[in-house]
């Protein structure tokens, strides 16, 4: 028998070897999941190291803090002003005052402090748990506008104000919170919170907001006053000005909260909340300098800069304005107010009000009201603006309002870019869907120079209308303007001031729009620029001889003397262009006008049914004339010179046409080179008149009763106008047909009068006599030919009753006159002549 030792060690080494290999597995995946931990562990170190470094890169030093809040030089102790062009004149302070901000301590050990129950009581508003965390809060990692800590307040307001926001401004936010918790201590968080916290009416920190709202300094505030500046810091403008009962109740519900906290005794918290804090009622506001223009200023910069940024300090802003051109333009807007509704002039006085003209007599527009604004066109820069003024006192208002005809010029200019010139032919006459002229009346034939000069309707809405009102609108749009809805004067003062600069718009781009601008530079709080426009960008919107048309046409005096006559006050002494404008109801009158280095624009505009009637560009080209004399002074007065592409010819006005005999007037005309006339003047034709009937001569007039009249010829539609008015026009009947008697010597006997010809015609007739020295046939066309066709040569030799001429009338048809001359030895000429109707 067999031994089993064998077979038994064969199954231990079986046993021993899967026991080893199973050991060898779990080894192996230990050490697998081991390094794959490893991994994870390490790819989580790598990426939350980068994850830090790109939350902290750029972070702000919180170092700044006492920068901008300590005394005596923290830079936000002095509060943002803004600055004329010159930085010497400030125009506006965001504080209720111009002297530096307050910094008040919470330590009770200085003379001025801020009370305890004001620090309690801002704590209970706006972060009750200030005591206890450590400077941040993880709520509202989902809402960017929330900020739940007092020291996440301040970092958001101070440190991270140019931020958008975002998640990684919300880590940034809390992370910067916990270091200058952790760095400066809460004392001093909450001290800097209560200096720099936005009370409204630009009362920043508590000194300021209890001066401006109790009349007292910080440390005699009551709790109840304490506890209605603390609700106030939450909201601003729930403040005690312009909300006070809000803010009353606001106030008492703070009271109740400290009461319940045990941070005021329950009897003081009776007697705070039956107590109604004295409110200092608001200053009225000063007159200020330049308010529309300030308004302008702050909507610009806060396209840049956060308005809140702004107001809470430390800032300057250079603006564009003129300060001593402002006050005149303010001065002379206010006098001429008043005047425009017929009230006395005001008490302020400046030099500029002597260049202001006398207004239209018989006129009292008591609700009206005016403004105006001066722009630099080589910069974009506006210089002055006078908001809406009424009887005499300026707003901060400066509206949009209907242009009328104001934009009339680009409507012209249109016309210009399709090959039309100021020398082109229109007609001013009656027509249906048309809008009559201003002034009633219809004047018939004239250059587009003269229809634009005068701002008649006529011409340029048939002008329009063959332009296509899409094409206008799409030029227009091309200078900023909207020609479908109200504009403004900034809008008008740039696109006309952009002709003066040979075509180019200057400005700035602000919120997309390129527009002219009312800043300079920001300075920040330490005194980098953070905005700066002292440099223009530049637009071309026309080419320069596009733009010299238009200048051309608009500065010619001469040319809108039928409307305004002469010494008008469009007529400044030197070269300046004008276009005035109004609207069909009366209620809008405009004058933009400009020269190389100004453009000003000028609106006038009546309310509701003012009985004085409608006001017209009379009115305001008054005040217009005084401020571009005023804005002018010092610049020099020349004008504008032919750029290259630009010719000048000699036209026939008003056809524009080549000169002609017959043509009445000449004039220089400027045009496109290219789009000169090539033919001459159809408008005008001298006609042979019977002086006795009046009527069109025809070859048998005798011809002492012929003589030559120039008429306009008119079309269709103007020929019942022209004869209401009076105008010449050619008669439309020929003189009754008589044969004259038959001249033995000089005759035509074949074709007879009257018969009718085709193909080749024998001229018979006479033509002898006593000196006969030779004679010819000419043929010419209609009753009265004007152009004579001579059938071959001179004869010399007499016929008798023979064949005078022979007549190809291939190719011809209608009325012709054959006219047969006889000239004899002593030069007396006898003809004969018949009207023969060619098939």
């Amino acid at each position: 028998m067999r031994s089993t030792l064998p077979i038994l060690r064969a199954r231990r080494d079986r046993r021993l070897g899967k026991q080893k290999r199973g050991e060898n597995r779990s080894r192996g995946a230990i050490l697998s999941f081991g390094l794959v931990l490893s991994l994870l562990l390490g790819s989580s170190i790598i990426l939350g190291a980068f994850a830090y470094a790109d939350l902290t890169r750029d972070l702000p030093s919180t170092q700044i803090l006492p920068i901008l809040l300590n005394p005596p030089d923290g830079l936000l102790l002095q509060p943002t002003r803004i600055y004329d062009r010159s930085g010497l004149q400030s125009l506006a302070t965001f504080a209720p005052d111009e002297s530096p901000r307050r910094y008040i301590p919470v330590s009770e050990q200085n003379a001025q402090y801020i009370p305890k129950e004001l620090v309690n009581a801002v704590i209970v508003a706006a972060d009750p748990d200030f005591e206890t965390h450590s400077g941040y809060s993880l709520e509202g990692l989902d809402n960017f506008d929330l900020h739940p800590t007092i020291a996440q307040k301040l970092v958001n307001d101070l440190m991270l104000y140019n931020e958008p926001p975002s998640l990684r401004r919300a880590f940034r936010e809390r992370l910067l919170a916990a270091q200058i918790t952790s760095q400066f201590g809460r004392d001093q968080v909450i001290e800097w919170y209560l200096n720099s916290a936005d009370f409204g009416n630009y009362a920043y920190g508590v000194e300021a907001a209890a001066q401006l709202y109790f009349g007292k300094p910080a440390v005699e505030l009551t709790l109840a006053e304490s506890a209605m500046l603390a609700a106030t810091s939450q909201t601003p403008a729930l403040n005690p000005h312009d909300a006070p009962l809000v803010a009353i109740q606001r106030a008492r519900e703070i009271l109740y909260v400290m009461r319940d906290l045990g941070l005021i005794p329950f009897e003081l918290a009776s007697i705070s909340l039956g107590e109604n804090p004295a409110i200092v009622p608001a200053l009225p506001t000063p007159p200020g300098v330049a308010p529309a223009f300030l308004n302008l200023v702050l909507a610009q910069v806060d396209s840049q800069i956060p308005r809140g940024r702004i107001q809470r300090g430390g800032m300057v802003v250079i603006s564009t304005l003129d300060y001593d051109l402002q006050k005149n333009a303010a001065c002379v807007t206010e006098v001429y107010a008043a005047r425009l509704a017929g009230l006395p002039d005001p008490s302020a006085e400046c030099d500029a009000v002597r260049l202001l003209p006398s207004l239209p007599p018989d006129s009292a527009f008591v609700d009206s009201s005016a403004s105006a604004v001066i722009l630099d066109p080589q910069t974009g820069q506006v210089l002055a603006m006078v908001g809406e003024t009424v009887q005499g006192k300026e707003t901060p208002l400066v509206a949009a309002h209907n242009p009328g005809s104001g934009l009339d010029a680009f409507v012209y200019l249109t016309g210009f870019t399709r090959g039309l010139s100021p020398a082109s032919l229109t007609w001013d006459i009656p027509a249906q869907e048309i809008n009559p002229n201003f002034d009633g009346k219809y004047h018939g034939a004239m250059r587009l120079r003269m229809a634009l000069a005068n701002d008649y309707q006529g011409p340029v809405e048939i002008l329009k209308t063959q332009m296509g009102v899409d094409n206008v609108g799409n030029v227009a749009a091309s200078f900023g303007l909207d020609a479908t809805h109200e504009v403004s004067l900034l809008d008008l003062a740039s696109a006309y001031g952009s002709f003066g600069t040979q075509g180019v718009k200057f400005g700035q781009y602000v919120n997309d729009d390129f527009s002219p601008v009312t800043v300079l530079r920001v300075e920040g709080i330490d005194r980098g620029v953070l905005l700066d426009w002292s440099l223009p960008e530049a637009q071309t919107v026309v080419t320069p001889a596009m733009a010299y048309l238009m200048t051309n046409v608009l500065s010619d005096d001469p040319a809108r003397l039928d409307t305004w006559g002469r010494q008008n006050v469009l007529e400044l002494g030197f070269p300046a262009g004008a276009k005035p404008g109004q609207t069909s109801d009366g209620k809008d009158a405009w004058t933009i006008g400009f020269t190389p280095y100004v453009s000003v624009a000028v609106w006038t505009g009546i309310h509701g049914d003012d009985l004085a009637g409608e006001v017209t560009p009379r009115f305001p080209a008054a005040l217009w004339n005084a401020l571009m004399q005023a804005a002018s002074q010092g610049k020099p007065n020349d004008g504008w010179s032919a750029p290259p592409g630009i010719s000048t010819m000699t036209v026939c006005d008003p056809s524009g046409m080549l000169p002609t005999r017959e043509c009445p007037n000449l004039v220089t005309e400027v045009f496109l080179n290219g789009s000169e006339p090539t033919q001459a003047d159809n408008l005008f034709r001298e006609f042979s008149i019977n002086r006795e009937t009046g009527l069109l001569a025809t070859v048998f007039t005798p011809p002492e009763l012929i003589e030559k009249r120039v008429y306009m010829i008119l079309p269709d539609e103007a020929r019942e106008w022209a004869l209401s008015e009076g105008i010449p026009v050619p008669p439309a009947s020929y003189d009754a047909i008589q044969a004259p008697p038959i001249d033995p010597y000089a005759n035509i006997t074949a074709p007879s009068l009257f018969s009718d010809v085709d193909g080749n015609v024998l001229i018979l007739g006479t033509a002898s006599g006593d000196d006969f020295l030779y004679y010819r046939v000419q043929v010419g066309k209609g009753l009265n030919p004007q152009e004579w066709i001579q059938l071959g040569g001179d004869n010399a030799s007499p016929v008798e009753g023979g064949l005078l001429a022979e007549w190809d009338t291939t190719g011809l048809s209608g009325l012709y006159a054959v006219q047969l001359v006889v000239v004899r030895a002593d030069q007396v000429v006898d003809t004969a002549v018949i009207q023969v109707t060619v098939k």
